[in-house]
């Protein structure tokens, strides 16, 4: 992305020693412009936070919003939903707009990095839209946001796993090797460490009394997962250091604690969660901090479009744009979708507290099953290659 980052910045030479502001407005420039979306995302987070904690009042003087049929804080996931909904349009719209733009100083890319005033404007009339939208096509979106936040799981998944693996290569590639010997040690060792910690501390936390049968499994489980992608990796013929299996180990323990976490503080299993349902400022500061990470998450994954081409190719022309547009925007419209997921607790006739994210067993499960399958693709990275290897030699045989 450096490449990517020189010739952006080269395009404007001038427009660097003006004032951010100008920039915005006089400088179409592609690296401010995606942080200008980020920024419009997160305001759209806070406002679905805003309309499911604190606008039921002004909800229920709507006509139009009376189709939960009883069912206690649907007005606020219903709210969600149509902030969600509005998200998606502007950012899906914006993606079929943007869709293919390969070269600067094209109308779609010009699209892309400028035109603020008129995307504000509409960013602001798709908020506003959903709520004049029937309460039946709410709950259709509702369903199909289920998918779209899978797919934005997926999109991550295979994000993260594409940068370890780039992190391993560039630490044992020939001109940083000998330079970065020690620290991948310590950065595995670290990793490993922190590993074993979490497992011990969630048997802790989450299991006061043996009939936790459930949070025993999933720690148990993903202890088995640590050791068998650490058993893989550094099979011979895969011969991955510990580097790779000490990352991966620290991303399915926190998936597993975010699962446990999501359980329902109602759980006898669950006293860390029973003990923090008051809306203390422990409690305040672990959603802004949650809400937060989501929104960098989607930033991050946006702009790694490079690890979805089949084709790859390091050489980047001084026209190239520097990440992928339509890639960017689709990313965000499927985290549009996440978001609304994670406030409702992946279910829409969910009943919500305030201050909470992604809470509820349909969220446990979602995320131990984001757990495992991030294991599996991960081992499945590292046996693919070898499979292929091996059916490519017997066919010539």
């Amino acid at each position: 992305m450096e490449s990517g980052a020189s010739s952006g910045n080269g395009r404007h030479p001038e427009g660097m020693k003006e004032s951010w502001f100008s920039q915005f407005r006089n400088s179409p420039n592609p690296w401010m412009a995606r942080y200008v979306y980020g920024l419009m995302f997160l305001i759209t987070n806070l406002l679905a936070w805003a309309v499911r904690d604190y606008g039921r009042g002004a909800l229920t003087e709507m006509e139009r919003l009376q189709g939960c049929k009883g069912v206690r804080d649907c007005l606020g996931a219903e709210g969600v939903l149509r902030v969600s909904l509005g998200c998606f349009t502007f950012y899906f719209i914006m993606f079929l707009s943007t869709a293919g733009t390969s070269k600067l100083h094209k109308p779609r890319e010009l699209w892309h990095s400028g035109w603020w005033s008129a995307k504000i404007i509409l960013w602001v009339a798709l908020m506003m839209l959903p709520f004049l939208v029937p309460s039946a096509f709410i709950q259709l979106y509702g369903e199909i946001a289920h998918f779209g936040a899978g797919v934005f799981l997926l999109i991550q998944l295979i994000s993260i796993i594409s940068f370890i693996k780039w992190l391993n290569d560039c630490c044992h590639s020939g001109k940083y090797a000998d330079r970065c010997r020690i620290h991948v040690m310590l950065l595995a060792t670290t990793a490993y460490v922190i590993c074993i910690m979490g497992i011990i501390l969630m048997y802790i936390w989450y299991v006061p009394e043996p009939s936790c049968l459930l949070n025993i499994f999933f720690i148990t489980w993903t202890l088995v997962l640590l050791q068998l992608m650490t058993s893989v990796s550094l099979h011979p013929k895969v011969d991955e250091s510990f580097l790779t299996p000490g990352l991966m180990g620290l991303y399915v323990v926190f998936l597993c604690w975010c699962a446990i976490r999501s359980e329902p503080p109602e759980d006898r299993c669950n006293q860390k969660v029973e003990s923090a349902t008051k809306a203390d400022w422990l409690t305040i500061i672990s959603f802004i901090v949650a809400l937060l990470a989501m929104v960098i998450a989607t930033f991050s994954t946006g702009i790694d479009s490079k690890c979805f081409q089949f084709r790859k190719d390091d050489t980047q022309a001084e026209d190239d744009v520097p990440y992928g547009y339509g890639f960017f925007h689709f990313v965000f419209a499927t985290g549009a979708m996440y978001f609304s997921m994670l406030l409702i607790g992946w279910n829409t006739h969910h009943s919500i507290r305030k201050w909470t994210i992604d809470v509820g067993w349909t969220s446990t499960w979602v995320r131990i099953v984001n757990e495992w399958l991030a294991a599996c693709v991960y081992l499945w990275m590292l046996v693919a290659p070898i499979i292929w290897k091996s059916r490519q030699t017997g066919e010539s045989t």
